[in-house]
C-alpha cells in the first residue's frame, strides 16, 4: 500500500475517532472540528489528489457516526472544502493566523448550514454554544498544521506519490 495513502487514511480515522470520542458533557460543545481541519490540510498538501468527493465520503462518514441527517455536515465538508482547493495557491503563501482566519469563516458558513439543517427538523441548539466548535478549530489550526507538516516530512511524502 502506498505510504501517501496510508498515513493520509490513518490521518483522517484518527480525526474522527476524536470526532466521535466521548467527553465530558461540558468539553462536547468545545470540540473542534478535527476533520475538516485534517482534509484541509491534506487538500493543501495534495490538490490534485483530495476534492470534493473525499470531503463528501468524510462528511457522510460524520452524518452517520453523529446520527444525523445523512448529507447534513457532507455539504459542508464539500463547501469547505471546494473553497479551499479553488483558492490553494493562495491559502499555501498566507500565514498560519491568516490560513486560521480563512478557516474561521469558512467553518462558520459550514456551522451556519448545519444550523439551518438543525432549525428545518426542529432541533435548533439553544446556546451561543453551538459556534464554539468554529472558534476552537480555529485556535487549534496551527498546531494541526505543524504535526500534518510534521508527520508529512517524517515519512517523506512527497508530491508525487499518489494519495
Amino acid at each position: 500500500m502506498n505510504k501517501t495513502l496510508l498515513i493520509g487514511f490513518l490521518t483522517v480515522i484518527v480525526a474522527l475517532m476524536l470526532a466521535i470520542m466521548p467527553l465530558p458533557e461540558w468539553a462536547v460543545k468545545f470540540r473542534p472540528d478535527w476533520v475538516t481541519l485534517v482534509l484541509i490540510y491534506w487538500v493543501l498538501a495534495f490538490p490534485a489528489r483530495i476534492g470534493v468527493s473525499i470531503a463528501w465520503l468524510t462528511g457522510l462518514l460524520l452524518d452517520v457516526s453523529y446520527g444525523t441527517l445523512m448529507g447534513q455536515h457532507a455539504i459542508g465538508m464539500v463547501l469547505v472544502i471546494y473553497v479551499i482547493h479553488i483558492q490553494h495557491q493562495r491559502f499555501r503563501v498566507a500565514s498560519l493566523l491568516q490560513q486560521a482566519i480563512v478557516i474561521f469563516f469558512l467553518l462558520l458558513v459550514k456551522q451556519l448550514l448545519t444550523l439551518w439543517v438543525d432549525g428545518m427538523l426542529g432541533r435548533a441548539p439553544d446556546s451561543w454554544l453551538y459556534f464554539m466548535p468554529t472558534i476552537t478549530s480555529t485556535l487549534f489550526w496551527p498546531w494541526t498544521y505543524l504535526i500534518l507538516r510534521d508527520l508529512q516530512r517524517k515519512f517523506s511524502i512527497v508530491k508525487q506519490d499518489r494519495f
